[in-house]
């Protein structure tokens, strides 16, 4: 199997591009978002517990839904455009934020890292190193 990598888009850094829906039937939001939103989906990949439907809503963004984890309910997470995901990730704990899950290869270009905001908020940053 190959590898899958990511390029990223210099002048989205800071943008929403990426968002990550946990669902309790990922089929079934995957179905609706592709009839009723009209998002288009590459074929799905195994993840934890079940499969990862990457979506797009347009060239500059998009995201995936996956199942909901069992400690987890479900909802929407944002995930940042950002240059380098440790710094970033280092620089939101100095300013306040709670670690949730640290910089994390995805896949060759592909780093992202999870913090809980002040306020509770979830925040994720993806960029290409990390």
């Amino acid at each position: 199997m190959t590898e899958r990598s990511h390029r990223f888009t210099d002048d989205l850094y800071g943008w929403i591009t990426h968002t990550d829906l946990a669902s309790n039937d990922a089929d079934a939001t995957r179905n609706w978002c592709a009839d009723v939103l009209g998002w288009s989906f590459q074929p799905p990949f195994p993840v934890g517990d079940g499969d990862y439907h990457l979506f797009a809503y347009s060239d500059a963004g998009g995201g995936g839904i996956r199942q909901t984890a069992p400690d987890e309910t479900t909802g929407a997470t944002p995930t940042v455009h950002v240059r380098d995901t440790r710094a970033a990730y280092e620089h939101a704990l100095r300013a306040g934020a709670e670690p949730v899950r640290p910089p994390t290869k995805i896949m060759d270009g592909v780093c992202t890292a999870l913090v809980r905001a002040p306020g509770g908020v979830l925040i994720g940053f993806s960029g290409p190193t990390g």
